[in-house]
């Protein structure tokens, strides 16, 4: 993590739980660190504990909603299973009042990791056991989430000989240093590369016909063909 002690801006002190190790308020006096993403943004522009939670949070709300579309990948077209709804909700409503109460970043961290653990099991069995043509697109949507994490943890436990690293390299190599900026592109990216698995998995259970392209010879997209007719 970051040194507390940052140059002061707009927002005032942070009150945020976390503050990561982009030196604070050093390209704009209204920014404390820049980002993506709406909750993202707000949290590292302001270092706010309110921003925080809009940041963190959904975090927990959105991988359920992805924990729910692979378990229930093999379901019939129009049908609910509410018992898996009502637990991922009652997970969600759990995690969302102890976190008010006990500002701990790593009770979040370890309840987004038992998401993300749900995700990589389901996916490992699904690759391994029903469709395995699928492994590469599961394993190297795994392989970019984990190299983001990996840049994460050397962000935070090498932070101060990064930051003296910087005032000695070029401005153009400091910034590449940047590694809590590359893991937002990396875990995006794996995230969504998973998107694309789980697209792929629910389409060829329902018989249609999805190839991933590549846009421009690049960007990963899945097409979706229409169903074989007998």
């Amino acid at each position: 993590m970051a040194p507390s002690l940052d140059r002061q801006g707009y927002w005032g002190r942070p009150t945020s739980t976390l503050d990561w190790c982009e030196e604070n308020y050093v390209v704009s006096y209204y920014i404390a660190e820049f980002s993506v993403g709406v909750g993202s943004w707000c949290f590292h522009m302001t270092l706010l504990y309110e921003m925080q939670l809009l940041d963190e949070l959904p975090m927990i709300y959105s991988t359920c909603v992805f924990v729910y579309c692979l378990y229930e990948c093999f379901k019939q077209r129009k049908s609910i299973s509410w018992f898996p709804v009502a637990l991922l909700l009652l997970f969600s409503i759990t995690v969302t009042v102890v976190y008010l109460q006990w500002k701990e970043p790593v009770f979040h961290q370890v309840m987004y990791g038992a998401l993300v653990a749900c995700l990589v099991i389901r996916s490992v069995f699904i690759v391994t056991w029903v469709y395995p043509w699928l492994r590469p697109l599961c394993y190297t949507s795994l392989g970019v989430f984990l190299l983001g994490f990996l840049l994460w943890n050397i962000d935070n436990i090498f932070c101060d000989s990064l930051r003296a690293s910087r005032k000695t390299l070029p401005p153009g190599v400091g910034v590449a240093t940047q590694f809590h900026a590359w893991w937002h592109i990396f875990t995006g990216l794996g995230s969504y590369l998973h998107i694309l698995l789980s697209l792929q998995i629910r389409t060829t259970y329902l018989k249609y016909r999805p190839k991933v392209k590549f846009l421009c010879g690049v960007w990963p997209t899945l097409h979706v063909e229409p169903q074989r007719t007998s």
